[in-house]
Formats: C-alpha cells, sequence, structure tokens
C-alpha cells in the first residue's frame, strides 16, 4: 500500500536479505507483498512523487511524467487526470522500472482534453520526487 518511506530499519527484504528483519520471520501467517515490474529484470523502484501545479485556475486533462535513463530506456506514468486545478498538490506513489541512480531526465507532461479552451496553459511549478529506500530527493 502507501507505507513510505521504510521504517528506520530498512524496507524488509525477501529472499537472501530476510534474515535482516527477524522479529517480521517470527510471526505467524506473515503476508508478504512484492512489487515488480512487466519486465525483465524486474526491478522496481518506490518513488513517491509531489506536483504543485501553475497556469489556469481549473482545466481537464492528465499529467504524466517520463523517465529516462542513461541507456536511452523510457518509462512514462500517469500522476494524475481529469479535472486539475492551479496551486493543487498532486502526490502518487510509483513503482519506477527506471533505477534513480541511471535517471538522466524526467519530463512533465500535460495532456488537456479536448474540449478545453485552445489558449489554456497548464505547468509544474514544482515537482518532488522522494526515493522510498533512504527518503533521498
Amino acid at each position: 500500500g502507501d507505507c513510505f518511506p521504510c521504517p528506520p530499519e530498512g524496507c524488509p527484504m525477501m529472499g537472501h536479505y530476510a534474515d535482516r528483519f527477524p522479529e517480521k520471520l517470527k510471526r505467524e501467517n506473515q503476508k508478504y507483498f512484492l512489487n515488480t515490474a512487466a519486465d525483465e529484470p524486474f526491478a522496481a523502484w518506490r518513488q513517491k512523487v509531489f506536483i504543485k501545479l501553475s497556469g489556469v485556475k481549473k482545466t481537464r486533462g492528465d499529467i504524466n511524467l517520463v523517465f529516462h535513463d542513461t541507456e536511452g530506456h523510457t518509462k512514462e506514468y500517469e500522476i494524475a487526470n481529469g479535472d486539475l486545478t492551479q496551486d493543487e498538490v498532486y502526490t502518487k506513489y510509483l513503482d519506477v522500472e527506471i533505477n534513480p541512480k541511471n535517471t538522466t531526465k524526467i519530463e512533465f507532461l500535460w495532456n488537456k482534453a479536448i474540449f478545453s479552451l485552445l489558449w489554456t496553459r497548464l505547468g509544474a511549478e514544482t515537482v518532488n520526487i522522494v526515493h522510498g529506500e533512504d527518503g533521498q530527493r
């Protein structure tokens, strides 16, 4: 769910490093969940995205972020859609398939609804991304 960032003892791990969390291993019927990417190597990095909009007071459309890495790979994620309001902060948890250490660029995309006014403009006043493992921005 929305467990973010990891607790002070770190995010519990499955597999080889599970013994680092002995208290969790003692529980009966412990449930484990693992978010994976769709493509090999199936790794995903939990990130929390905050976007504060600027521009028109209200419009319809969607906001996406496109992550780029050092090898030329890209992956697009939807952050919000529908009614978009200036000065509102949109928050979303993402399981990003691109390692934050290899991210070279993040694009902000705004796609307005067809019936929106042609001259409306919307932008990001701020975009903050927090990495789940250690709370880094």
